[in-house]
């Protein structure tokens, strides 16, 4: 049986220019060597395997290259690599400082690669500190960690930084077709995408996959074999679960999911893809953001289909449905009917069904004008008793027989104060009449051209804002009244602006705004009176609240106050 080699070891690059997804860094290191600009101490410092001991193995074995050299040497008597995962002593420190004093036997420098530096004792790091700040000059130590943060500063103020990013997706995808095509393996562009995908920005373990793959599939990578093995869902499983969510199939869509769960896959798993699905599908609906989209060509195309079907005020709400799902489950006690109750509610977002709505609209006379419709104004009904008043004036009759002749002619009985006794005015004509009357006024049209829009004074807005805030207070509702007399309102245009120091202000005021603007409008004959709240804790400190603050406001308008308070030895 022959050695079989892993990929990772195998395709390791030999050059800065194999390096996959970090030109920048590559670039400045061939410079330094170039240029002569390299400094004595690196600190290598990224996510795993995106190529930080690679590239301290290359930086050492070309600081002594000449070119004279062959091809194949390594120069390993000049590289010394330690792990500081298991030599983080002090004694492993002080025997290093104690090899660096001894110049190299072949080439012009000694490299020290300190792998894991981060696991360094506290002390082994303060042993390493003068050796890192002053080296001899045939030594240059490249340190590489993943774990930034646990190095003490003054180790990081001695050394010439590098961070390494992860691999793109796609970065990562075109080197493993490169390595497929080495291997004379035939891989779909998808299959490759979902390895480069689940390797999470590392190469190394990318390569991992890509081996664990083959293994299980041989010379054909297909995307189906890939998802079988890596056991992740597929992307027609999302595909199929928002055909059934826009289409309201909720039956279907629930057995879908006990289908997943019995293939072993975890519901959290599956509504987390399904938030990332949809967030996929919305980056899909416009030009400038598909490529956010980190997915194969073909499976690209059905994003963009799919996406046509939903729309955006759908993909928001189901996203957001989505992660609040994925925030509760693992608190849940029962995570599957958090699941289902998610997909139910998802399904119900484009639900019409048998939904009534009880509320009666007016409709605007913009709806008519478009339609080429004159509105008709509506004109104030009179009132009974202003009808029977005309009446009256207007009949020379004797008053009683003009009141009998204006009731027989009307369909509710009217009812006048007679003896001082009141008469039920309740009666089946006029139940049926206020019923038709009510019926009528779903087709009211309501001209808002010909509404009052007198203008006023901020003077005039304010006596009647001080006026119904007086008003309040003698019908009892004292809450309402201090809330109106905590702010004087500024006005612009037909705008009045508040300024309130909590949210419980605004709100009891909004829910109460109605009565007020009733009076404001009418006080003023203006219908374009409305009002804007804002929110200002700092305003909350102009009020004083407890005996401290009523004190300090007391003594800002009476410095006489703290006089009083010494002279007789008061308390607050």
């Amino acid at each position: 049986m022959e050695h079989f080699i892993v990929s990772a070891r195998k395709y390791r690059p030999q050059t800065f220019k194999d390096v996959v997804g970090q030109q920048a860094i590559t670039n400045t290191l061939l410079n330094a060597i170039e240029n002569n600009h390299l400094a004595q101490a690196l600190l290598f410092t990224g996510p795993r395997g995106v190529g930080k001991t690679t590239c301290a193995r290359i930086l050492a074995k070309m600081i002594n290259s000449d070119g004279s050299e062959n091809e194949d040497e390594d120069f390993a008597f000049n590289i010394f690599e330690l792990d500081a995962a298991s030599n983080n002593s002090v004694d492993d420190i002080r025997s290093l400082t104690d090899q660096v004093r001894i110049p190299p036997q072949v080439g012009k420098y000694k490299v020290y690669i300190i792998d894991e530096v981060h696991m360094l004792s506290q002390a082994a790091f303060n042993a390493f500190l003068k050796t890192l700040e002053e080296p001899p000059k045939h030594c240059i130590f490249i340190l590489a960690t993943t774990e930034k943060h646990k190095i003490i500063p003054t180790i990081l103020s001695r050394c010439q930084i590098f961070d390494f990013k992860r691999i793109t997706v796609k970065d990562a995808k075109e080197y493993l077709k490169y390595i497929a095509e080495e291997q004379s393996i035939t891989a779909e562009d998808d299959a490759l995408h979902i390895i480069a995908q689940k390797a999470d920005g590392a190469m190394r373990d990318a390569l991992s996959i890509f081996d664990r793959v083959v293994s299980f599939s041989g010379k054909n990578l297909t995307r189906q074999a890939v998802t079988e093995n890596l056991n992740v869902l597929d992307y027609e499983t999302y595909f199929t679960s928002t055909d059934f969510i826009l289409e309201n199939k909720i039956p279907e869509l629930l057995l879908q999911f006990n289908a997943t769960l019995s293939k072993g896959f975890d519901g959290h798993h599956y509504i987390a893809g399904l938030a990332s699905h949809f967030r996929d599908l919305l980056v899909s609906k416009t030009q400038s953001t598909i490529e956010l989209l980190e997915v194969g060509e073909q499976v690209k195309q059905k994003y963009l289909e799919q996406s046509q079907k939903a729309s955006q005020e759908f993909l928001l709400q189901g996203i957001n449905l989505a992660n609040d799902c994925d925030l509760k489950y693992k608190t849940s006690k029962n995570q599957r009917l958090l699941v289902e109750l998610c997909l139910m509610q998802l399904a119900s977002i484009t639900f019409d069904g048998e939904k009534k709505n009880s509320r009666h609209f007016i409709i605007p006379a913009s709806y008519f004008k478009e339609k080429g419709i004159t509105p008709i104004p509506v004109k104030k009904p009179e009132s009974t008793k202003e009808a029977t008043t005309k009446v009256l004036e207007n009949n020379t009759e004797p008053k009683k027989e003009a009141v009998n002749k204006f009731q027989a002619a009307t369909p509710e009985r009217i009812v006048l104060k007679q003896d001082s006794k009141r008469t039920s005015g309740l009666s089946l004509s006029s139940i049926r009449a206020k019923k038709e009357h009510q019926l009528k006024q779903m087709d009211v049209v309501v001209d808002e051209e010909n509404l009052p829009k007198e203008p006023f004074t901020e003077k005039d807005f304010i006596t009647y804002w001080h006026s119904f805030t007086q008003k309040m207070r003698d019908d009892g509702k004292h809450n309402l009244a201090s809330i109106l007399a905590m702010d004087t309102p500024k006005i612009k245009g037909a705008t009045a602006f508040l300024e309130f120091p909590n949210e419980t202000n605004k709100v009891e005021l909004e829910r109460q705004q109605y009565e007020l603007m009733g009076f404001l409008r009418k006080s003023l004959n203006n219908y374009d009176i409305s009002l804007s709240i804002t929110v200002n804790e700092e305003v909350s400190k102009k009020y004083a609240f407890t005996t401290r603050e009523k004190y300090e406001k007391l003594k800002e308008k009476n410095n006489a106050i703290e006089l009083l308070k010494k002279t007789f030895d008061l308390d607050i």
